[in-house]
């Protein structure tokens, strides 16, 4: 089912087809090997690059790669191997409480079912679906700043909040293509719709976005 929120129906296929051609197979940013080095991953990204996460964790899951080898870290000992990442003192936190979770909550495994990821310490919806979508291949989609910023900007979402943005991307999208579009979305903000200078000229998708037709005075 279609959701009109501003982009017809002919639209929003046309933007789906669009980002479908530009971004098929794209694949997380992030290196992991296990649902909990992914989980911890993203943890760190929260705004920090990809980039400088893998250069931490390259190092960090040599040793701590699991809920209870994380724990056998103190709280100073992690913030040390995560400073770079930034917010290192909520992060060092974040993990250390929710590897406790695991380990005393789920047997030492990242559960599957998205109300108990969402249960677990310093793990909010956005890195919940990310889980549940990269890893346990279920329908979700994790809004960050990336789609945020490109799903309002196309007019894919009419929302002021992360948590409204997914409700209307949810609607707006067919279920089986969530997982997808979501890293379609990440890669067009990062390749082409850029937070400050978006490269509207070189943007496949500017016949179709609320947007660039305001900017430009098009009619859509």
């Amino acid at each position: 089912m279609w959701y009109n929120s501003g982009m017809d129906e002919q639209k929003q296929k046309r933007a789906l087809e669009i980002l479908a051609r530009e971004y098929r197979g794209a694949q997380p940013a992030l290196h992991f090997k296990s649902a909990y080095e992914l989980l911890v991953a993203v943890i760190l990204s929260a705004q920090c690059t990809d980039e400088r996460v893998n250069k931490v964790t390259a190092e960090l899951f040599k040793t701590y790669n699991t809920p209870a080898a994380m724990c056998t870290l103190s709280a100073q000992e992690l913030e040390k191997k995560i400073y770079s990442c930034g917010f290192y003192r909520n992060k060092a936190k974040h993990i250390l409480s929710c590897s406790r979770d695991i380990l005393e909550k789920f047997g030492g495994e990242v559960p599957e079912d998205h109300a108990a990821l969402c249960s677990l310490a310093g793990v909010g919806r956005k890195t919940a679906n990310v889980v549940s979508a990269v890893w346990f291949k279920k329908d979700a989609i994790a809004v960050d700043t990336h789609v945020f910023r490109v799903s309002n900007r196309l007019g894919l979402a009419h929302a002021n909040t992360p948590e409204k943005t997914e409700r209307d991307l949810m609607a707006a999208i067919p279920r089986e293509q969530w997982s997808e579009a979501h890293h379609w979305l990440i890669w067009h903000g990062r390749k082409v719709c850029h937070s400050q200078k978006p490269d509207c000229a070189h943007c496949a998708l500017a016949q179709v976005c609320d947007a660039y037709a305001a900017k430009s005075g098009t009619v859509l």
